[in-house]
């Protein structure tokens, strides 16, 4: 069984995503009480895809988060790294047109996508900020970018309960239901690590998007973050 470090070697934690694949969706529900099936709900909405554009849903995994854009008529592409996880969305939903991609190189023309958004998986990525500016590369003038990941709580008596949930507790939970469990503690540990939400958002502007704004989810469990690519002058 392979585990990711911090220093999140590509091949590290595509291999950990392979291994984990086939209960991933199972474990992440369980791991969060559910409201994981909320924070999807949260990204199709701030998304606002209608039928005859185009959406990158970059780190796809299974296809969970790109089946409610297929669903309602919106050409969506699912994207990841781990073979494992495209192999067990393409078993799902073989009307989806998984693709293997890379965050930092992604296989798109330049301006290709309406709406480019990723969930839990920014934070996986060796270089946030190369991903962030491929992003950027293949949105339309004018198009969308949504991220939501874990970040901060907001109430600081609650951070430390979460913290200790983090750490503790979500660790030996994931040795009941996980198909790989240390992988779990990788997932503690990059939480404890990312940036809180005005530290992903001076990264997002950084990388060349406009109109950056947050929402907290869960308490500030999770962070939805929104942008634009800005329009062409003239």
């Amino acid at each position: 069984m392979s585990r990711a470090s911090l220093e999140k070697d590509p091949r590290d934690v595509a291999a950990m995503f392979d291994d984990v694949a086939s209960r991933y969706d199972v474990t992440n529900d369980v791991l969060s009480l559910g409201q994981d099936r909320l924070w999807r709900r949260a990204v199709v909405a701030a998304c606002d895809a209608r039928p005859g554009q185009r959406v990158l849903d970059i780190a796809a995994g299974t296809g969970t988060s790109s089946e409610p854009f297929a669903d309602s008529g919106v050409d969506v592409v699912p994207a990841d790294f781990s073979l494992g996880m495209l192999r067990v969305g393409h078993r799902r939903r073989s009307d989806l047109g998984f693709t293997a991609a890379d965050a930092m190189r992604l296989p798109f023309a330049d301006d290709s996508f309406d709406v480019v958004t990723m969930s839990f998986g920014l934070r996986n990525v060796s270089d946030p900020d190369a991903a962030l500016r491929e992003f950027l590369r293949v949105t339309k003038p004018g198009g969308r970018l949504v991220v939501c990941e874990f970040s901060t709580p907001t109430n600081r008596a609650f951070r430390r309960v979460y913290s200790t949930y983090l750490m503790g507790s979500l660790p030996r939970i994931a040795r009941t239901v996980s198909s790989n469990p240390d992988s779990y503690v990788y997932l503690a540990e990059s939480i404890q690590a990312w940036p809180d939400q005005r530290g992903l958002a001076t990264r997002v502007a950084a990388a060349g998007w406009s109109g950056v704004e947050w929402r907290d989810l869960s308490g500030g469990v999770v962070a939805l973050h929104r942008a634009t690519k800005a329009p062409v002058e003239g």
